[in-house]
């Protein structure tokens, strides 16, 4: 009876999820208001019910009483953060909300599965992220300040990332955090943000030559500082949204051209001079030549997806506890072999309707300083997504970012939190102006 209850639950998830995403892209497509509030309110109503379904398949597989008190403070937040931002942000975006929950939703779902004390301790920081990061689109509508204070973001952003170069802790070849009182703190996950406001502010005044000539050595210190520190899958997040801004704000092809060929020379010399990128690189090209060394990790990852093919073994009944940092850089690895290749495509549909929204929202911005946040965001977020998942299926060579909400990491989920709370403030603000004028 067991199998049989979590062989149906596996395949309604599925069908489920599918359901989710579609609804996600139908959203835009719809311009009365109530019946988008429906749609919303019929994704809030899907995903509690994949959450019920995977907790259940959970407890019936690990027998575990912690799973169904896990479960339950899980909904009551969910619950409650759904509820309180839609009363204390009437104009909140509702799409955007639900699609935060369900990617939290998953990465709890298989935190779980994988390692139920880091799930905990995720949980704590999400439950801390949510309720501090409460306040920021209040500040978005309200404090028109924030414009004005390009060189406080930029010199914030260069100073954090100079004392991890400095006194930083090294994992896996690169210096990516530093210990604050037994706490690991990944500056260059906020810095993306404070980067993303200096290049905004700097624009919004100005995009002559002289500007922008400022702007480009500053965003290329940054850049330099974490290759120094040998974190070039943020060097590349850095430096592309960079490009991305630039181009936005001059609409010059010139500077797109040069970005690419600029980054295209960067990556041969990072592969020329840094040895841990020669051994992704390598392991990309051919991970069977040393599947037991050099190739293990991404031939795992594939062994994985493979296994899973389209609906999954289900959850509990694969093997993504054989693929190292699993709960971090591979998660999407472990969702592709339990839940099946279609739930994980339609993860990557949500993950794309994120980025829909937020470019929707730079589109409808009218001030310049509010449209080129929302863009830079946007990209930040989309670039590590596509980073994440491309080294995960061995599209590109792997750079060690997390998958943003789903992986496990106290840093990338509470910067990722302020990061959408940006864009709600925008979302706000706008809906705010409409309704006044």
């Amino acid at each position: 009876m067991t199998n049989l209850i979590v062989e149906i639950s596996k395949y309604m998830m599925i069908f489920l999820m599918i359901i989710y995403a579609f609804l996600n892209f139908r959203y835009f497509g719809l311009k009365d208001e109530d019946r988008q509030n429906r749609l919303c309110s019929g994704q809030n109503f899907l995903m509690f019910v994949i959450h019920f379904l995977a907790y259940l398949t959970l407890y019936l597989k690990m027998e575990d009483e912690k799973i169904l008190l896990f479960y339950w403070l899980q909904v009551f937040f969910f619950l409650a953060y759904l509820i309180l931002s839609k009363v204390i942000y009437r104009n909140i975006s509702r799409l955007l909300l639900n699609n935060m929950c369900m990617l939290l939703c998953v990465g709890f779902i298989m935190l779980t599965r994988l390692n139920m004390e880091k799930a905990a301790k995720q949980f704590t920081i999400v439950f801390v992220a949510a309720v501090v990061t409460w306040i920021i689109p209040f500040i978005i509508d309200r404090v028109w300040q924030l414009s004005k204070i390009p060189w406080v973001y930029g010199i914030i952003g260069l100073l954090l990332l100079l004392v991890v170069c400095v006194r930083g802790i090294t994992s896996y070849g690169a210096q990516l955090s530093i210990d604050i009182g037994g706490i690991g703190f990944q500056p260059s996950e906020f810095v993306k943000i404070s980067f993303v406001f200096f290049i905004a502010t700097m624009f919004y005044r100005s995009t002559d030559f002289r500007t922008v000539c400022v702007t480009t050595i500053v965003a290329a210190v940054h850049v330099l500082i974490l290759v120094a520190s040998k974190d070039l899958g943020s060097a590349l997040i850095f430096f592309t949204t960079y490009v991305f801004m630039l181009f936005i704000a001059t609409s010059n092809f010139i500077y797109l051209i040069s970005g690419a060929a600029g980054g295209s020379a960067a990556a041969f010399l990072a592969y020329k001079l840094f040895p841990h990128v020669q051994v992704r690189v390598t392991a990309w090209l051919d991970p069977w030549s040393d599947v037991g060394n050099k190739g293990y990790q991404i031939a795992q990852s594939l062994f994985a997806i493979g296994t899973g093919g389209w609906f999954g073994m289900g959850l509990n009944q694969g093997l993504p506890d054989k693929i190292p940092v699993v709960e971090k850089d591979f998660i999407f690895a472990a969702i592709s072999e339990e839940f099946g290749g279609i739930f994980a495509i339609c993860l990557v549909f949500i993950c794309l309707g994120c980025f829909l929204q937020f470019m929707m929202i730079a589109v409808r911005m009218q001030a310049v300083f509010y449209k080129l946040i929302a863009a830079g965001l946007g990209c930040v977020y989309i670039i590590q997504v596509f980073l994440t998942i491309g080294g995960v299926v061995k599209f590109i060579p792997l750079t060690g970012v997390t998958l943003p909400l789903v992986s496990y990491g106290g840093s990338s989920i509470m910067s990722t939190f302020i990061l959408f709370q940006v864009i709600q403030g925008l979302y706000v603000l706008k809906k705010n102006e409409e309704e006044e004028a």
